[in-house]
């Protein structure tokens, strides 16, 4: 065998004190041209990053391709190879090369291939020969994007179905795709990704429906939106949000204060820079990521907003090394916001200093004492027992927040640690007792819905918290592979419902069968109603949400003001071929969710990650934020700002400052009522619910539809267990509320 033997080293110990490893190199944003501020607890982590990168295998990190890549290329150079070794190598070299983002090379080495085996005489194998034809429709596939999407990107770039105006000026790629596929489709006609890519490719080539084989073709029809909804133009680029990232994560919030809210964005691979934009408020964004503290802060699959210190000042969570296993043991970070526009990172200090692959955590106050706490999910793989490889092992963690900045790990003592592959988690009161409980998105394996049951010992935290699993006496254990969850009241009555994406990572194949119309076998997302009982009923079929989607980012809003919540799922995985449109619902009105992707322009074919609903313009209007971009260190994208154009519904806006309860209110339960139509009505609302891949601002944005003022507004603080009525509240307003001060205060 030609390839050195390939072995992956356990997951070391991070040192507590990093080597230095010389300046941290960043990628530049035009604007920012700010003096740098850093915090020494913040270069500390800086270079702790740096050095855990410098210490992964080359041979099996993904960021690492330039390695295996002059590696391959030495073999091709220095060996004397016979026709199937040098089949071998140069199609690994060309995947190592389409990964790393040089798709021409690839195409190049790939086609090579083909060109040996004719000059041969040989017939290459019929499997060898399909495989090939499969890695030589995805490069030209990467190619044709790269040309065409990326290089020159406009504003219906990429969306889905793509009009004349989104054809490609540069065909090659396009053309390639169809040349490779139509001959895959002529031998497999079952073949449904083919089949899917082969109608995407038409398009690219502005030759669809008319020029697609009649054999082949996915009618228009199937890609009808089931609602009416005006378009929300994408404008990322116009405001200065298009930065171009690998798949990551988004926070939208008023970090500094001034009432505008600003988006901080992250990028997984290792040395990506995250970025804080600052809104304007005239409709357009600066990147301030140099003077916020925040330099050398790179990596970050997800953020997770917070105030962890009860200050009032939002904090955020950066995760890291989600699904990289040994090689993602990275350090998460907690960065506290100094209230001056500047941000440092404590989480040694607050000792949340670990090191375990990760992309989901949530924030809640578990114990009602004022304070919030953490919860960690972290990825063990399967298999991984008590014989395993210690560096297979990553236990969840639960922290105590112990009120001086500090926390206390508490996860092993309240049975929360052993819990798996765990990709998403959230807090929510399920059956309203006034204790948020935990639900667990788990891949491989079975979710979990933890009761809150109060404390194993009064008087020792230290002992744990009582956490009962009833995840199947519940009735929201359905899924063997889920991704994003979230809680949320999607029908208005009271009572927190569960929204948990399904995802394969084989799926992208189902995915296409799913459009075109076949049976498929493929994980579906479950949207459980709460039953008042403490049971839930899955009603994804009823509510026609059973639909193949591989969903990584998602989250939830109120795109019409109607007080309905609508749902956005990014999809997507790691593979290149994963080319589906992000896919957006309108809820109607608490009985079915209606495809608009179509309609309102949302159906990006680049990978969606993090998702943020928010008024970002201060229209009334919720917009939609995209981090957009894959894993491989070749997919990056620009991400994407849906602006909302707005309708004649009404709303308000709380943004709530909690006393005896944690100050950034999370779990306090918000009832507007309305009359709309001579008919009483309430929309229910409860602060710091969100999805486990995305970040809306905690204020609360309720649409209310046609009502052109507010009977009454209700807040239920967790802690305290004070109840604020505000009648006759004036709507299109924003407005503040203390807890126990039973008083609207406008915002201008």
């Amino acid at each position: 065998m030609l390839f050195i033997a390939l072995t992956c080293p356990a997951c070391a110990q991070m040192p507590m004190s990093p080597p230095a490893v010389g300046s941290v190199s960043m990628p530049a944003r035009g604007a920012d041209t700010d003096p740098i501020f850093q915090a020494p607890s913040t270069r500390q982590m800086a270079d702790r990053l740096q050095a855990v990168f410098a210490a992964t295998d080359w041979k099996f990190d993904n960021y690492k391709v330039a390695r295996r890549v002059a590696y391959y290329s030495s073999l091709l150079s220095t060996q004397h190879l016979s026709l199937h070794d040098d089949t071998t190598v140069r199609e690994q070299l060309a995947k190592e090369m389409l990964y790393q983002g040089d798709s021409e090379s690839a195409v190049r080495q790939f086609e090579e291939v083909r060109r040996r085996w004719q000059r041969s005489g040989e017939a290459m194998p019929a499997a060898a020969a399909k495989d090939l034809g499969s890695w030589l429709a995805i490069a030209y596939l990467r190619l044709g994007e790269q040309q065409n999407c990326a290089t020159t990107h406009g504003r219906t770039a990429c969306l889905f179905p793509l009009q004349k105006s989104a054809a490609h000026q540069l065909p090659r790629g396009a053309e390639g795709v169809v040349r490779e596929l139509t001959a895959l489709l002529q031998a497999d006609p079952q073949d449904a990704q083919s089949q899917w890519l082969l109608n995407v490719a038409y398009m690219q080539l502005g030759r669809y429906p008319q020029d697609v084989p009649r054999a082949y073709l996915i009618p228009e029809s199937r890609f009808a939106s089931e609602a009416s909804l005006p378009e929300f133009p994408e404008v990322a680029a116009s405001e200065g949000l298009d930065i171009t990232s690998h798949a990551g994560g988004v926070i939208v919030e008023d970090f500094d204060g001034d009432g505008l809210l600003d988006v901080m964005v992250t990028s997984s691979g290792p040395l990506d820079q995250m970025h804080l934009f600052h809104n304007n408020g005239d409709g357009t964004f600066r990147d301030v990521t140099r003077r916020s503290g925040l330099m050398g802060e790179t990596g970050g699959l997800n953020l997770v907003l917070t105030d962890f210190n009860d200050d009032g000042h939002p904090d955020v969570l950066v995760l890291r090394g989600g699904w990289w296993g040994k090689q993602g043991c990275y350090p998460m970070s907690l960065l506290r916001n100094n209230g001056d526009g500047t941000f440092t990172d404590v989480t040694e200090q607050a000792g949340l200093l670990s090191a375990h692959p990760t992309n989901t955590a949530a924030w809640a106050d578990f114990d009602n004492d004022g304070w919030l706490d953490l919860f960690v999910g972290h990825e063990t793989r399967p298999g991984s027992g008590s014989g395993s490889d210690p560096a297979d092992l990553h236990p969840s963690q639960l922290f105590h927040n112990n009120r001086d900045g500090t926390f206390t790990e508490i996860g092993a003592a309240s049975g929360l640690a052993d819990l798996g592959f765990v990709k998403g988690v959230a807090w929510g009161d399920f059956n309203n007792d006034g204790r948020p409980d935990l639900y667990v998105s788990v891949m491989y394996g079975r979710n979990h819905l933890f009761r809150n049951d109060g404390p194993r010992d009064p008087a020792d935290i230290r002992k744990g918290w009582r956490f009962t699993d009833v995840t199947a006496q519940a009735g929201v254990d359905k899924q063997s592979n889920s991704f994003a969850t979230w809680f949320f009241d999607y029908d208005n009555d009271g009572w927190p419902d569960i929204f948990v994406a399904g995802y394969s990572l084989d799926a992208s194949s189902g995915v296409g069968a799913f459009e075109i119309g076949r049976p498929v076998q493929a994980e579906v997302p479950r949207l459980y109603r709460n039953q008042h009982d403490g049971t839930f009923k899955d009603v994804t079929a009823e509510t026609r949400l059973d639909r193949v989607i591989l969903t990584m980012g998602a989250n939830f809003g109120d795109l019409n003001n109607d007080g309905w919540l609508d749902v956005y799922l990014g999809t997507g995985d790691s593979t290149y071929q994963a080319l589906l449109p992000n896919r957006m619902f309108l809820n109607d009105r608490g009985q079915t969710f209606k495809d608009v992707t179509t309609v309102g322009d949302f159906g990006h074919l680049q990978k969606g990650h993090g998702i943020a609903f928010a008024d970002l313009h201060r229209t009334g209007f919720e917009d939609v934020f995209e981090e957009m971009g894959g894993a491989q260190p070749g997919d990056s994208y620009q991400a994407a700002l849906y602006r909302n154009p707005g309708n004649h519904n009404h709303w308000i806006t709380l943004r709530l400052t909690g006393v005896r309860t944690n100050r950034a209110a999370f779990g306090a339960r918000i009832d507007v009522m309305v009359v709309e139509g001579n008919k009483p009505r309430h929309i229910f609302r409860t602060v710091g619910y969100g999805s486990s891949f995305g970040g809306n601002p905690l204020e609360q944005h309720i649409g209310i539809g046609s009502a052109a003022a507010i009977t009454q507004v209700e807040v239920t603080w967790p802690t305290s267990g004070t109840v604020d009525r505000i009648r006759n509240v004036r709507a299109d307003q924003r407005y503040t509320l203390r807890e126990g001060e039973g008083r609207l205060s406008p915002l201008p």
